[in-house]
């Protein structure tokens, strides 16, 4: 590791808990220099529902690329989106009934919210936006301006400001309901002006330790909403195509979001791409008002098209049930069996599902146990004290039941020390 201490800035984080030179991967397997090969439970941080390199997204690629296909176009109109837009509306949004227009920000999570925010603002002519208490929303000034956990405690704290945090579902305990706090602050309101834009909520804060919101909750956000004139944007950027198991998260609740942001494994590959789904009459922003060089990136296009065949039937979402149920069986059965590290109950949805611990201390040793066994694992919450498993949609059941082995027992060393 010699080459990244010496030439690469302080900032690197995740090869600080995951220290190996890594130079293949394939479906759930990643290998390192080091020979060893270790179960992927962390998926390039939701990047990679589908696994590494699948055969059919690569073949895509790699004739696009042979067949002089365009790579950069801004927002050009090219062969490769026209197929996409094609294919997204035919197979996504069209059997949901949505008739959201595609807009397409640089090619990253954080650069989708801060669109959300424009659109929403410029169709409102308000200001204010309504966040929850320990949600991420990414690390530009403006997402983190958002985001009422890790990224606002920084000390580059961003300066914008017009943001008001409310705590999440469950955050003040069993009975209590946050919503009505919402529904005060809005009573309060001093005329329109003061009224929110806005309200920016994801179905399942990932970043800040797997909470769950109800459906119910969702449901009465959403009228809360409609009822104020606030739009409703749903970050669906880690917990969408298909983590929860349908392809966006919020399908269960039955919501109809005016914004809708979505990156990571929209690629398929891992391919840098975001996307902001906006109903027609909230897409406010005239040509030009936002930019950005790198957002007609052509093999995203074409990967993302191919990603679209696990969304031709519901196969896939049945899977990811299946496997659901055999993860969270797992991690309930750990934490009952090690309450000296864990805290019990597990929680999450689909194939996110995290594992409470009692400190970041025991979950970060938990976590380099584990990646001495074979398995690359992550943390997240206020403390990072929550285990986080977030493995491909489509690993195979060997792999699923040996990384979890792998997380038993480095739960159990952990434990016996």
């Amino acid at each position: 590791m010699d080459v990244f201490e010496r030439f690469e800035s302080e900032v690197r984080s995740y090869i600080r808990g995951f220290p190996d030179v890594f130079t293949a991967a394939r479906g759930a397997r990643i290998t390192g220099r080091s020979g060893r090969e270790y179960i992927d439970f962390f998926a390039g941080a939701g990047a990679l529902n589908y696994g590494h390199n699948d055969d059919a997204m690569k073949r895509r690629l790699v004739d696009y690329l042979a067949g002089d296909g365009i790579l950069h176009s801004l927002d050009m109109a090219t062969a490769a989106k026209e197929t996409f837009l094609t294919a997204f509306h035919d197979t996504i949004l069209a059997p949901r009934r949505m008739s959201h227009r595609m807009l397409f920000p640089a090619p990253s999570g954080a650069n989708a919210v801060e669109v959300a925010l424009k659109l929403a603002r410029k169709a409102t002519g308000r200001q204010r936006i309504v966040s929850f208490e320990n949600s991420f929303h990414g690390m530009t000034l403006g997402a983190m301006a958002v985001s009422g956990g890790s990224a606002r405690q920084s000390t580059i704290m961003p300066a914008v400001g017009g943001t008001t945090f409310i705590p999440f579902d469950g955050a003040q305990g069993p009975g209590v309901d946050t919503l009505d706090g919402l529904e005060l602050l809005l009573s309060d309101a001093r005329g329109e002006a003061d009224q929110p834009a806005a309200c920016i909520v994801e179905t399942i804060q990932a970043e800040g330790g797997i909470n769950v919101a109800s459906m119910e909750w969702l449901r009465r956000l959403q009228g809360i909403c409609r009822a104020a004139g606030m739009l409703l944007i749903v970050d669906d950027i880690q917990v969408g195509c298909g983590r929860t198991g349908p392809f966006f998260s919020f399908e269960a609740a039955g919501l109809d979001p005016d914004i809708v942001c979505l990156s990571k494994s929209l690629s398929g590959l891992g391919l840098p791409m975001a996307m902001v789904l906006v109903k027609p009459a909230c897409d406010s922003l005239a040509p030009g008002e936002h930019s950005g060089t790198f957002r007609g990136f052509n093999p995203a296009f074409v990967t993302a098209t191919e990603a679209l065949r696990f969304w031709r039937d519901d196969a896939l979402e049945h899977e990811v049930a299946r496997k659901a149920g055999i993860v969270h069986a797992r991690l309930d059965g750990i934490a009952l069996r090690y309450q000296e590290v864990a805290r019990p109950p597990v929680r999450g949805r689909g194939l996110i599902q995290g594992l409470p611990t009692a400190s970041h201390a025991v979950a970060r040793r938990i976590a380099g146990e584990a990646f001495a066994r074979g398995l690359v694992l992550e943390s997240c919450g206020p403390q990072h004290e929550v285990l986080k498993v977030l493995c491909p949609l489509t690993i195979a059941d060997d792999d699923l039941a040996q990384g979890l082995d792998i997380l038993d027992a480095a739960v159990a060393a952990v434990a016996a020390a």
